[in-house]
């Protein structure tokens, strides 16, 4: 069976399809040593190079593959560029290669991701399946009636207006929010919005996975029922891919 370059590469578990796809601008992917062309696919009898590294198929039931939840200590940065200082892949060390799904601000912490199946990246982020994201929240005020409910209701930024979000107080100064869309530092910019300053932000959930028995700067592989009800979850995703937080 043919299969898309990008997701032949994303499959892997080199990068990202979406990453895969600037490599491939960048001319470093090579298809039996020649520079591919727009739209190319590979079959059983390719050789695909990137960086004169070769890429080898995924195993068919994808048993290679690495599914990680880590906890996120505040100051690391959520890239696979090692050359920047406090990179997530440095900070957790794992022997094969893995990249996060999706994105949690450097001065924020908790609950990610990462993995190193491509494919299920790009069915995670589509925002429109509707994952929930579950954030608690420390402001830098109290927390007004007012300000939840604006919160709730939706926030204009980024030239947009926030999807309307579950939202409850949590302490005089803190509350637990429900996303299911990933604008670029979405409740930092909410927050910011409405006159509040966010001083500190946790990520405790990602659809059905949580932080339980997960210390700061530590991971677990996912389990096998936590893997199952995930490809249960993604099973309906459709193709149309928006970035994630």
């Amino acid at each position: 069976m043919l299969k898309r370059l990008n997701k032949y590469i994303s499959d892997s578990g080199y990068c990202s399809r979406r990453e895969a796809d600037a490599l491939i601008d960048k001319g470093v992917v090579m298809v039996n040593g020649k520079v591919p062309e727009l739209g190319t696919k590979i079959g059983d009898g390719d050789q695909v190079t990137v960086h004169g590294k070769e890429i080898k198929p995924v195993a068919e039931d994808k048993t290679d593959r690495v599914y990680i939840a880590y906890n996120k200590p505040v100051g690391i940065t959520c890239t696979t560029e090692r050359k920047v200082k406090g990179n997530i892949i440095d900070a957790i060390g794992y022997k094969q290669r893995i990249f996060p799904i999706g994105r949690l601000d450097k001065p924020s912490e908790g609950l990610i991701l990462l993995t190193s199946d491509g494919d299920i990246v790009n069915k995670i982020l589509r925002a429109e399946n509707a994952h929930e994201k579950h954030y608690r929240v420390i402001v830098n005020r109290p927390v007004s009636d007012s300000f939840l409910h604006s919160m709730a209701k939706g926030v204009p930024i980024l030239d947009t207006v926030t999807k309307p979000c579950k939202i409850k107080r949590a302490g005089k100064f803190g509350f637990d929010i429900i996303l299911t869309q990933g604008l670029n530092r979405q409740i930092r910019r909410m927050c910011e919005y409405l006159g509040y300053d966010v001083t500190r932000l946790t990520r405790k959930r990602i659809m059905h996975i949580d932080l339980a028995g997960i210390k700061p700067g530590t991971y677990r592989h996912l389990s096998d029922s936590e893997m199952q009800e995930m490809n249960r979850a993604l099973a309906g995703s459709s193709k149309t891919y928006q970035a994630a937080d």
